[in-house]
């Protein structure tokens, strides 16, 4: 999967306003909403909040990785997200996450889905690259940090 296909300018920030799980999804989300390409934001919304009371997608090293199945949406869309904050997101290693990747995908469609996850994982499995994106300022740098 190409990244460049699902992320843009408009869905990555680099400074986050939330200060609690629950509001971070609800920023992404909106982030998401403001693209036109989530058709229920309530239907998107139940579906993130289902799969973190599941288990946590809080992971390692300061990132959070929510993510639901909704038929609101019609293809895999995802935003990207910096706090300058950690916020307790229940992660494995107990420590609070800064940096947010969201997706959503449609029910019946797997594959991009999982890919999009493999791929992201790689891409922050470098503490450099971690690094860089909590320093970035505008949406144009922390994507271009991100496609690189």
């Amino acid at each position: 999967m190409n990244l460049q296909k699902v992320l843009g300018p408009d869905v990555v920030r680099p400074q986050l306003s939330s200060k609690t799980k629950a509001d971070v999804i609800d920023e992404m989300l909106g982030i998401l909403v403001a693209t036109g390409k989530v058709k229920d934001e309530e239907a998107a919304r139940t579906a993130l909040l289902e799969r973190e009371r599941k288990m946590s997608t809080g992971m390692q090293h300061g990132i959070a990785i929510p993510h639901g199945k909704t038929e609101a949406v019609d293809a895999l869309i995802a935003c990207v997200a910096v706090s300058r904050v950690g916020i307790d997101f229940g992660s494995l290693d107990g420590q609070p996450a800064r940096i947010f990747i969201m997706t959503l995908s449609p029910k019946n469609r797997t594959g991009p889905h999982i890919q999009f996850l493999a791929e992201v994982s790689e891409l922050l499995r470098s503490k450099e690259r971690r690094e860089t994106m909590l320093q970035a300022s505008t949406s144009q740098e922390l994507l271009r940090i991100l496609i690189s």
